[in-house]
């Protein structure tokens, strides 16, 4: 390129290249660069002086030669396609009039801080160094689908809003690979944010984001697969959150957020596997909360950020915190879309009695046997509120200690008012009425006394009716103490 074609502005630019050195042409350090487009020729630089410069510039002996300018309006496209860039490439706080075209480049190092662009085109481009995005306003799609960073990639306070939110997604990150962290705090996306399918070696971090696709996929981030955490506090969401299949070793955090699809699923997290899942200090879900088939070690829920609906069949979780009443997590389980579930109460059985809350765990198994109720028909539906009347299914052995008593009581004083004619007067044994009553209620331990005996007429049918209500009384205390043995033998419980 000839020299002498060159503006005072690009001529700054060229000598400046070849030893790496800073061009700065904004006015103050505050300006805004969306004013750019009013920017006159002593800012204004053609993008094919940088991509001259970039693939073919001069260079210097013993010097390092880098592209850095700010503050400049960049006319024309800046068209880098394919190509292989062996310089630091930095354009921060600029203006550009047409979208960038990074599509299938070799960069060592990306960075656009501050700059108001149409859009970015650089899918599948690849990056030694770190991608710098940090404040940059796109008023159009930012293309990094497939794209390789070794480093890290920095989007805080960057702000994407597209003309068309249903053509495109707004940000297009799906299958890249990030060798360290991906930190957007604060980014601000109109249109869906696509993650699917991305790997980050470090960690994720869209604290204080806000993203908008109302009835679409606010975030899509199907299988994506971070190396720490995935932190979304204080985020604001309008549309669903896609999380189908994502492995997050630490933690997903969405303490403070905001999630609002009604109508539809808020966050769909099926078929993950995840450390810990915090959901806190935030209003009730608008949508539904579908964890289907995840595994989780550490659950962080509190109950009032759960919605009205939630989908849990198969999910496993090892602690749920923080530790609170079975009153206020059974909510959680009557509000399942698929109806009675019995895993969800085992699960959560199980989380009550590794923490050693006995009481709880019995109160959950209650709640199961009286929603299983539901699902019969009317004739077991009887039987199992006789049950419950009785002995509480046998999580209640006070309850059925009751009656037993009762029952004891009212046929020693009857039974001892009357006594029963013996059987065989010469070798029957003195009668005992509290005995005789034992004899009657207890179906495997005999004192000799129901055998010796015959009660006739309305004493015979109480008789009867003592028998069959021992029967109930023991089968079911024998049923309970059985599920409480086996829990205890096997905290987790099973489906």
């Amino acid at each position: 390129m000839d020299t002498n074609d060159l503006s005072p502005a690009e001529l700054r630019v060229w000598h400046a290249f070849p030893k790496g050195i800073s061009v700065d042409l904004r006015a103050a350090d505050d300006e805004d660069a969306a004013q750019g487009a009013d920017w006159g020729q002593e800012r204004t630089v053609r993008a094919e002086v940088l991509r001259t410069l970039l693939l073919s510039g001069p260079q210097e002996e013993g010097e390092i030669p880098a592209l850095k300018l700010a503050g400049a309006r960049i006319t024309g496209t800046l068209d880098l396609a394919y190509g292989t860039i062996d310089h630091a490439l930095r354009l921060s706080d600029c203006f550009f009039e047409e979208t960038p075209l990074l599509y299938a480049a070799r960069l060592r190092q990306l960075s656009l801080n501050g700059s108001v662009l149409p859009g970015l085109a650089a899918a599948i481009v690849q990056v030694e160094g770190m991608v710098h995005l940090s404040g940059c306003r796109f008023r159009g799609p930012v293309r990094l689908g497939g794209a390789r960073i070794d480093g890290a990639l920095f989007m805080d306070a960057c702000e994407i809003i597209p003309p068309d939110t249903t053509e495109w997604p707004a940000l297009r990150l799906g299958h890249a690979t990030i060798g360290d962290n991906l930190w957007a705090p604060g980014l601000v996306a109109h249109g869906e944010v696509r993650l699917s399918g991305a790997s980050v070696a470090g960690s994720a971090t869209l604290d204080r984001a806000r993203l908008g696709n109302p009835g679409g996929a606010a975030l899509d981030a199907e299988t994506l697969v971070v190396g720490s955490n995935l932190l979304m506090r204080h985020i604001r969401v309008q549309g669903w959150i896609g999380l189908r299949g994502a492995r997050v070793p630490g933690r997903l955090d969405l303490s403070y957020a905001h999630l609002s699809n009604p109508g539809d699923t808020a966050l769909r997290a099926s078929s993950c596997a995840i450390g810990e899942l915090w959901l806190r200090k935030a209003p009730p879900m608008e949508g539904a909360l579908n964890l289907r088939r995840t595994q989780i070690e550490v659950l962080f829920l509190e109950p009032e950020v759960l919605p009205d609906e939630v989908m849990l069949n198969g999910l496993v979780y090892t602690t749920l915190t923080p530790h609170e009443s079975a009153e206020r997590r059974l909510p959680m389980l009557h509000s399942e879309s698929e109806g009675y579930l019995p895993h969800g109460y085992e699960q959560l059985t199980g989380a009550f009695l590794r923490v050693g809350d006995d009481h709880a765990a019995r109160v959950v198994q209650l709640a199961k046997i009286r929603r299983h109720r539901r699902t019969l028909p009317w004739q077991a539906r009887v039987w199992g509120h006789l049950q419950e009347a009785t002995v509480g299914y046998g999580f209640r052995p006070l309850l059925a200690g009751f009656w037993l008593l009762s029952l004891l009581a009212v046929g020693s004083v009857v039974y001892g008012l009357h006594h029963p004619p013996p059987l065989k007067p010469d070798e029957a044994p003195d009668f005992n009425p509290v005995f005789f009553t034992l004899d009657l209620l207890l179906p495997v331990i005999s004192f000799g006394q129901e055998s010796a005996f015959a009660p006739q007429g309305w004493y015979q049918t109480l008789s009867y009716a003592l028998i069959v209500a021992g029967w109930v009384l023991a089968t079911t205390v024998f049923a309970g103490v059985t599920r409480t043995t086996s829990r205890g033998a096997n905290p987790g419980g099973s489906p």
